[in-house]
């Protein structure tokens, strides 16, 4: 018998039983209880908010095309449970993750029997795809509601099997990048590899089209105590860097888009890396020849919070990448260093979930 070549990477959705928390649930703290510690409860929590009618599961499995809305930026994606076995290559990483997280998260997916939110996946989509996804979502949503926190939802179910398999075909030669889940991702792929032809073979996704309705970059910003701009400009010289002060904010912030802004509480700088990303030149050489370890660095989701930080040592204000950026890091296999990107907006905690439970 001849032997039939292994598939190639390929990104297979397929459709999921999905479970929604309570309309007037999600984007309130009341979500998060529901996966709270001790995890080895979940499941009575689980079981104890269906019957009160807090968790609903929404019929026979199907594919989603769920459209949230933010603070006017809306995002469009396609959820679907992922067939990790044919994934590698076609899924790509692009930051590091901590194996103690990993290993944490893959004991509480193993507990829960729930996928709680869906990885984020992003790409350029091609114009058949984008045209298939305009056709589906033409007639009313299934779903459509404001949640607790003002996030607008709606959400198409996808049921018949031509279009199933249409999106699926679609989808299939796509190779995305890892948004959000880094770590989820990785927690997934090892209980797939501990528990192989089961259910922890797939896992929830929602791939979203970049060239659609895309996720906004953002950078996530550092602050490092105890350092001073006297001792950056002393290692600059030494290095060669391109090491600059600047008179004010306004000048020191015009030059974000391509280096490092640094400030103490008083005085403004900026560094130009050469070479690299500014992030990765940070993380690779510059923290080094600072003396300062990686476990010294405080990190912030935006740039005022880091400046808030900065008269007990030294705010750094870094660039948002661009999609192109981090694609090519993944591409190349040269993760970013762990919280180096930030992708917004991001659907509400319960508003789509992957029921795994018997």
């Amino acid at each position: 018998m001849e032997t039939q070549p292994a598939p190639g990477p390929q990104l297979l959705l397929r459709p999921f039983r999905a479970l929604r928390l309570r309309e007037s649930f999600v984007g309130a703290p009341v979500a998060n209880r529901i996966f709270a510690r001790p995890y080895r409860s979940a499941a009575r929590r689980l079981a104890d908010w269906q019957r009160q009618r807090h968790l609903r599961i929404e019929g026979p499995p199907a594919l989603y095309v769920h459209e949230y809305t933010s603070s006017g930026v809306s995002v469009r994606g396609i959820v679907g449970k992922l067939d990790l076995t044919t994934a590698e290559g076609a899924v790509l990483p692009h930051e590091a993750v901590r194996v103690e997280q990993v290993a944490e998260l893959a004991e509480r997916m193993r507990t829960i029997e729930v996928n709680p939110a869906p990885i984020l996946l992003m790409h350029r989509g091609t114009p058949a795809l984008r045209t298939a996804v305009d056709l589906l979502t033409e007639r009313r949503p299934d779903i459509a509601y404001t949640d607790r926190a003002g996030q607008h939802h709606r959400m198409w179910r996808i049921a018949e099997d031509d279009d199933i398999a249409l999106l699926a075909t679609l989808v299939a030669p796509t190779r995305a990048v890892i948004a959000d889940g880094h770590h989820r991702y990785a927690a997934a792929l090892e209980l797939a590899a501990q528990a192989p032809g089961t259910k922890w073979e797939q896992t929830l996704v929602m791939l979203v089209d970049q060239s659609d309705t895309p996720l906004q970059l953002g950078a996530i910003h550092r602050s490092v105590p105890d350092l001073t701009l006297d001792a950056i400009a002393a290692a600059a010289i030494a290095r060669g860097d391109d090491f600059r002060r600047h008179p004010n904010r306004r000048e020191a912030l015009a030059v974000l888009e391509r280096a490092l802004v640094l400030h103490d509480g008083t005085s403004w700088a900026s560094l130009h890396p050469v070479g690299q990303l500014p992030v990765f030149a940070l993380h690779q050489q510059l923290l080094p020849a600072w003396g300062v370890d990686d476990q010294q660095v405080v990190h912030h989701h935006s740039a005022g919070q880091a400046l808030a930080r900065a008269d007990q040592g030294v705010a750094i204000l870094l660039p948002a990448p661009t999609f192109e950026q981090v694609a090519a890091a993944a591409e190349a296999g040269q993760p970013f260093p762990q919280k180096a990107t930030s992708f917004q907006p991001k659907p509400h905690l319960g508003a789509i979930m992957r029921d795994l439970r018997p």
